[in-house]
């Protein structure tokens, strides 16, 4: 491999696009559909686009169905995004484990929820 070729440490690569983000920006805006007519046409309650817009709620597999049957698309476009997005959250989420010295590997899975949903309200 090139010197040129090195890929940039993982831990410094962005966050990757949520499919929120790419569903307003790609699907949304060009076409001038709004989030209710897409709701709407996908059989769902406007708050739950409006969720996934707004990056608090993840794509499910059924979503995903129906945001490819509303959008032309593929069911695993949409979930791919999604699995990038979760992925890369858990990556931290071991990270950040393993620096403060705490255990991290399929029993600390648990462990690692706690602590982040801990920290998520103490933040709020």
């Amino acid at each position: 491999m090139k010197r040129s070729e090195v890929m940039p440490h993982r831990h410094r690569l962005p966050s990757p696009t949520l499919p929120g983000e790419v569903l307003e920006e790609e699907w949304l805006k060009p076409k001038g559909m709004s989030k209710t007519a897409l709701a709407e046409k996908m059989g769902l309650h406007v708050q739950v686009v409006n969720g996934i817009v707004q990056g608090r709620r993840a794509v499910t597999a059924k979503t995903a169905l129906l945001l490819a049957k509303a959008l032309d698309t593929t069911p695993q476009f949409w979930l791919n995004l999604q699995n990038a997005c979760d992925l890369w959250d858990a990556e931290r989420e071991l990270a950040k484990a393993r620096s403060a010295g705490g255990q991290w590997g399929p029993r600390a899975r648990g462990r690692v929820g706690r602590a982040a949903r801990k920290a998520k309200r103490a933040s709020r």
